[in-house]
């Protein structure tokens, strides 16, 4: 039986059915970090016009500003020379384009704060990645007045024509105690200067170019700077006073209540328990002048400003001192709107937002409660009354309701009382207005 053999097929026959598989190229970390890698092609040092970074401390540089280029060759035997394969020149820059000030750009001697650093400057050609370096010289621009400057032979002359108390006054400058240098000093504010003799001779005193110089530039700064006039009128608008109408002619129309309490919470106010003639404020001010003003002329206008004054010392009575220093603490809502029983919703709630956040009091809010409340103890009052009653309901002593009545621009002044030894506080609200003013304390140390 012969064997059947079958011929087995070549790799090559059957290559084409077959799908071709596709290639992925992988890029390897190393390849990546290559890729972004800058490469430095040249390193170059300038010899006769190397760049230049110029720094100008101090000095407000036009940029109209020429300068004119001058180098010196460094001397044969220098050490600088002995390791440097050729000479190096040393660079200065001078510019005398301005009307009044020369500039000088120097580099930093021997000894100074980065004379042993190198700058260089970089020019990178993103085509090629490759980054050409050319070292470059760090200077300084300083400038001079042209009329104060002095001959290197003015100096010596008079270095050499110092006389005998110059030559003290220096070494006790140099070698003194506290106490000589501070009389060496007074000394020397207290002399007359040439110019200031001229003037107080007859002739007027002219300023000289450094002056002229000097009064431009602080003109130049101080042109955006706010007056005292502004500084006076920022200070008074974050200040927490009530609002009022301070250009008024009448002193009726500085406060009013309509414009401290609002005259939708004014009018919502009940007062038909107050207009008999039983019924006692718990408060001192408000149980004191409740009598006068039910039978004087628009009761009940002026008896509803007493009982809102009457709520908002009652708010602020109410309040403990808070967690930290200088807040106090108010009541729940619920508590709050027993507290101040019959107040409306509406009157509640808005003493509760304008003198509060959060259901804290800050100084800013208590400071507020107190001049609001001298504002309508003044109105209720005629603008004129005893502090005592509004001092005992607010916890004040004297100085302190003095300066708060002083914030809403009233005056205090103290009168002898009916008995021996004691004297009678009355607060007086009266145009024109004095308000403080804000103090300026120049800055200790100089």
């Amino acid at each position: 039986m012969a064997e059947h053999k079958e011929k087995k097929r070549k790799r090559g026959e059957d290559a084409g059915s077959r799908p071709k598989k596709k290639k992925v190229s992988i890029q390897t970390p190393s390849e990546t970090q290559q890729s972004n890698m800058i490469k430095v092609s040249s390193v170059k040092t300038a010899q006769a016009c190397p760049p230049v970074i110029a720094t100008s401390p101090g000095l407000c540089l036009p940029s109209t500003v020429k300068f004119q280029a001058y180098t010196t060759q460094q001397p044969a035997g220098s050490r600088r020379s002995k390791k440097a394969n050729s000479r190096e020149s040393s660079l200065l820059l001078h510019s005398s384009s301005h009307s009044k000030i020369d500039y000088t750009a120097k580099e930093d001697g021997p000894g100074g704060r980065e004379s042993h650093l190198k700058h260089y400057i970089g020019v990178f050609d993103p085509k090629s990645g490759e980054l050409a370096v050319v070292e470059a010289k760090k200077m300084a621009v300083r400038g001079v007045v042209r009329a104060q400057k002095a001959s290197e032979e003015d100096a010596s002359e008079r270095q050499a024509s110092k006389t005998m108390f110059e030559l003290r006054n220096n070494l006790g400058e140099a070698f003194g105690t506290k106490k000589a240098k501070k009389a060496l000093a007074a000394i020397t504010e207290n002399a007359i200067a040439p110019d200031k003799a001229t003037s107080d001779a007859g002739s007027p005193q002219k300023l000289s170019s450094s002056s002229k110089a000097l009064m431009a530039s602080i003109n130049d700064v101080t042109v955006g700077m706010a007056s005292k006039e502004d500084l006076q009128a920022a200070a008074d608008a974050a200040k927490p006073i009530p609002p009022g109408n301070y250009d008024a002619q009448e002193i009726q129309d500085v406060y009013t209540p309509e414009e401290l309490i609002g005259s939708e919470i004014l009018s919502s106010i009940p007062i038909k328990d107050w207009q008999g003639s039983l019924t006692r404020p718990p408060n001192s001010f408000t149980s004191s002048r409740i009598a006068a003003i039910r039978e004087g002329p628009n009761p009940v206008h002026r008896l509803r400003t007493l009982r809102y004054l009457d709520f908002l010392i009652t708010f602020f009575k109410q309040s403990a001192p808070g967690k930290e220093r200088g807040t106090r603490r108010i009541k729940s809502r619920d508590k709050l709107r027993e507290a101040l029983k019959p107040a409306p919703e509406p009157v509640v709630e808005s003493i509760r937002r304008k003198f509060s956040s959060n259901g804290e009091m800050r100084k800013f809010h208590t400071d507020l409660v107190y001049t609001y409340c001298c504002a309508l103890a003044a109105i209720l009052s005629n603008y004129s009354f005893d502090s005592s009653p509004i001092r005992y309901d607010l916890r004040l002593d004297e100085r302190q309701f003095a300066q708060y009545f002083r914030e809403i621009g009233g005056k205090v002044r103290n009168s002898k009382g009916a008995d021996k030894g004691t004297h009678v506080q009355t607060a007086v609200l009266a145009l024109p207005l004095e308000f403080p003013k804000v103090r300026y304390q120049r800055p200790r140390g100089r």
